[in-house]
Order: C-alpha cells, then sequence, then structure tokens
C-alpha cells in the first residue's frame, strides 16, 4: 500500500461512525472487558444493520468469555460478543425486503464469527431476525431468542410433545427451561421440572405439572418411566444427565443441551436401552415469528430477573455465572 492510500483509509476511519461496545480484550475473568467507542460495523449481502436497544445475556457468554463455549470460533482481539438482541432496523439487504427501517425486531446476533449484541449496533444475517412481539419491551424481547429457539428445536422438533408424552425437563427455572416448559405444557405434554424450592411454586403457575426440588430431592427417587428427558444440566452437577438414563421408559429420548459436559452420552444411552442426541440451537426467523405469536397471544411469557445498563456489564455476567437465575438476566445497550 502506498503512503497516499494509507492516509486515503486513516481519513476513512477517522470519519466512519461509531458507537459503543463492549469489548473483549482476552478470554478469562470479566477483567478482560471494557467499554469502549468503535467503528461502527457495514452490512454486507443478506445482512440487517440493526440499533441495538437491549441485549440478552446467556451461559454460553459467560463461557465464551472465559475461553471455552465458542471461544475457537473468535478469530482475534477485541472481540465483541452477545447473542440476543432487541432493537430497531437500520438498513435492510434490498428496498422490498419483508423488515424495513424503523421495524422493531429480534433476534440472535452471528457472533463470534462476526460482531455481537453488547453494542450500539450490529450487522446480522437477515435469517436471524423476526419482527420484535409487540406485547414486549425491548428489554423482555432481549431474552428471548437463543433461549427461545433452544427450547423450542429440544421439545418441539426432536421431543415432538404431545398429548399423553410425559417429559422431564432439567432446570425447568432457567433461561431455556422456563421457555421448554411452557412449550411442553402447550403442546399438552405431563411436565415434571427440576428446580430450587424457591421457583417449584412458580414453574407450576407456567404450566408444569409436577416439580422436584432438586436440593432436597433426587429426582430419580419420585419420578420414573418418563418419556423424553430435556437436560439442561448434563453432568456438570451432581452427574444429573447420567441419572437421568434411569428415569426413561425403554426407547425413551435425552436431549442432552450442554453436551461438551457429557462425552460419553451417546454411548451411555446405547447401553441403558434408550436413545439420546445432542441439541445446538440454530438461529431460524420462521422459528422466531412462531415463538413470537405465541408470545403475543399470551400463551408463553418470558421472565427478566434483572436488567442492568451497559456499564454494569460485567456485572450482569457475574450473576449468570453465579447460577440459580429465574429467566434471564438483560443488558440495556441504548435508549428507545
Amino acid at each position: 500500500m502506498t503512503l497516499h492510500e494509507e492516509i486515503a483509509v486513516a481519513d476513512a476511519a477517522a470519519s466512519a461512525p461509531t458507537m459503543r461496545a463492549v469489548l473483549l480484550d482476552r478470554f478469562g475473568d470479566t477483567g478482560g472487558l471494557r467499554l469502549a467507542d468503535v467503528i461502527r460495523p457495514v452490512p454486507v449481502v443478506g445482512e440487517l444493520l440493526v440499533r441495538v436497544v437491549a441485549a440478552g445475556m446467556n451461559p454460553v457468554d459467560i463461557t465464551t468469555r472465559s475461553g471455552a463455549g465458542e471461544a475457537a470460533g473468535v478469530a482475534g482481539f477485541p472481540a465483541v460478543l452477545g447473542h440476543d438482541f432487541s432493537g430497531v432496523v437500520v438498513s435492510t439487504p434490498y428496498e422490498a425486503f419483508r423488515l424495513q427501517p424503523g421495524d422493531e425486531v429480534y433476534g440472535v446476533s452471528a457472533t463470534p464469527r462476526a460482531n455481537g449484541s453488547f453494542a450500539e449496533y450490529l450487522t446480522v444475517p437477515a435469517q436471524h431476525v423476526a419482527q420484535k412481539p409487540k406485547v414486549l419491551s425491548h428489554a423482555e424481547a432481549a431474552a428471548v431468542p437463543l433461549a427461545a429457539i433452544t427450547a423450542w428445536g429440544a421439545v418441539v422438533e426432536l421431543a415432538k410433545a404431545h398429548e399423553g408424552q410425559r417429559i422431564l425437563i432439567h432446570a425447568g427455572a432457567g433461561g431455556v427451561g422456563h421457555f421448554a416448559v411452557q412449550f411442553a405444557s402447550y403442546f399438552g405434554a405431563h411436565v415434571i421440572a427440576t428446580a430450587s424450592g424457591r421457583n417449584t411454586g412458580w414453574l407450576r403457575e407456567l404450566g408444569a405439572n409436577e416439580t422436584v426440588d432438586h436440593t432436597t430431592t433426587r429426582f430419580e427417587d419420585v419420578v420414573a418411566e418418563v418419556d423424553t428427558v430435556i437436560d439442561l444440566v448434563g453432568d456438570r452437577q451432581d452427574h444429573t444427565g447420567p441419572r437421568s438414563l434411569d428415569v426413561l421408559r425403554p426407547g425413551g429420548l435425552l436431549v442432552n443441551v450442554p453436551s461438551d459436559s457429557w462425552p460419553t452420552l451417546l454411548d451411555d444411552a446405547k447401553r441403558a436401552g434408550v436413545r439420546a442426541t445432542t441439541y445446538r440451537m440454530v438461529p431460524d426467523a420462521a422459528t422466531l415469528a412462531v415463538i413470537g405469536r405465541l408470545l403475543n397471544s399470551g400463551d408463553v411469557r418470558v421472565a427478566v430477573q434483572e436488567v442492568f445498563p451497559l456499564a454494569r456489564i460485567a456485572d450482569a455476567q457475574r450473576l449468570v455465572e453465579a447460577g440459580h437465575v429465574r429467566g434471564k438476566v438483560v443488558v440495556q445497550i441504548s435508549d428507545y
């Protein structure tokens, strides 16, 4: 590059629109996060530019920050993480696109391959985005996408929840869990959910037919012959996943979401005479639209435990990292 070209690039960068973003400078604890001004991303083919109003916090955001999770996809530092978002469309792929500038939307970013939602603007593939449910605030909508799509995939697409089916859902009060309970109940399944005692009554309000306080009762002592286990814990705590094999009927199905926690899952399930699969969320605008209709109708609701300002994102991450969150934690990125 010639000197003139270098000067032209520097001038273009200096005049480019900027935004506030939370940057990750290194893997590790929250000390690697900082708030800074950076150049606003530019959409390319098939992408929207969205002004982010709120961003949901997910466990994968914390594990990736720490160097696990999706860390292998981080190309370099500083990086902008964050999956869930709710905001307003700024630009679209073409004039007659189904979403238009000014539309309120929610969805899942393409992080860590691209910039994430812990920023005032993001570019996102169009197939990751749908209209925001009208009954929800941006903070509420930002708590939905990743958790709800994960729950939908496990309960509806894989378990095929239906009347007469017995489904056990571990960690029912968490982000994915509270959606899984509602989806399974909506489609008529008999829902059994594990949670701490403070959440068991709430889960019954969401549609659980039975609840088990995991702090006082071993679920295998009171549960048997279920058709499906939606395992949101795996082998990370008290061997919850492996113990679940004993409560499945012969040929039953175990859907394991935190798959990295249980590397012997398939072999263990085969020996137990049951079926098993991992599950990873795949962003899908059509699924988000269906979930949005259920939220708008009141058939499904979202729980937000706390909303943090962007400057306190480290506190938000520490709260999620500590566990025991009811529903989701959200970060307010900008005013609406």
